[in-house]
């Protein structure tokens, strides 16, 4: 036996460490790549290898780094529950869906066609004529209406505001708004006339008139004259304006308010 068999090799200077020629053989095979692209491999001025780093420094295990694809509750409150909440309160606060059970709203709406409806209005925003609202039944109307549906809401075009006096002279009539004549025919189902029969009505205040855009099967104000009310519907009792059609998918459409018919519509008496 020679005597460099038991040599170490030595690290580079100021290292501190040494490594047996068995050990950097297990360096090597656990490395699993050529010896002469191993980092840390320091080829001495007599042609031998030396490590500069032992344990803290090639075999030096990486600490796992954060896995960018890991879902973490964080992740679920804002890609799950944040817009759920947010989905939740716009529903009950901002807008309503309604199905359509009734045609007293043809051709404007059919039946069978789900609306979607602004709540800010009245609770922020004023009504205004033309306006196509939602609103609970205030006297058993629904008893007179063709079809009736789930729940206790109508919905109708206002016509009149508190303080207007609104008539009809009947059938061929125009109605009559605080004494001027509307032209209702961008909205009234073609055929039908703004009212068969004659009426005068004075809304009075904290009400509003309403009329279905198909007058001749509509049980609208016109009908309920000893309601109580005089056919007028509270304002409290409006839980929204219209906005659009989304379903049938080939219907829908933003629904008209249609203001320019009342546009030359003085206003009414002060209440």
């Amino acid at each position: 036996m020679r005597p460099d068999d038991h040599r170490t090799d030595r690290a580079m200077p100021g290292s501190g460490t040494e490594f047996s020629r068995d050990e950097w053989i297990v360096a090597i095979a656990d490395h699993g790549v050529d010896p002469t692209d191993m980092p840390g491999r320091v080829v001495g001025t007599d042609g031998r290898d030396s490590l500069a780093r032992r344990g803290k420094g090639a075999h030096r295990k990486t600490s796992p780094k954060h896995n960018n694809d890991s879902f973490s509750f964080r992740d679920l409150l804002i890609w799950c529950v944040v817009p759920f909440v947010a989905v939740l309160l716009v529903r009950i606060f901002l807008i309503g869906f309604y199905v359509i059970p009734s045609g007293s709203m043809r051709d404007t709406i059919e039946i069978g066609d789900r609306v979607i409806t602004s709540k800010l209005t009245p609770k922020y925003f004023d009504l205004k004529r033309g306006d196509i609202v939602v609103f609970h039944d205030p006297a058993n109307w629904l008893n007179q209406e063709t079809t009736r549906g789930k729940g206790d809401y109508l919905i109708k075009r206002l016509i009149g505001l508190p303080g207007d006096v609104v008539e009809c002279g009947g059938a061929g009539q125009p109605v009559k708004i605080n004494g001027v004549a509307i032209d209702e025919t961008s909205y009234i189902k073609s055929g039908v006339d703004p009212s068969s029969f004659s009426f005068r009505v004075e809304v009075t205040a904290g009400h509003i008139f309403v009329m279905g855009d198909n007058r001749a099967s509509s049980a609208d104000s016109r009908y309920h004259q000893d309601d109580g009310d005089h056919g007028l519907v509270p304002i409290d009792n409006v839980v929204g304006v219209g906005l659009m059609r989304y379903w049938p998918l080939n219907r829908m459409s933003f629904l008209s308010s249609h203001h320019d018919v009342f546009k030359d519509v003085p206003a009414g008496k002060a209440q």
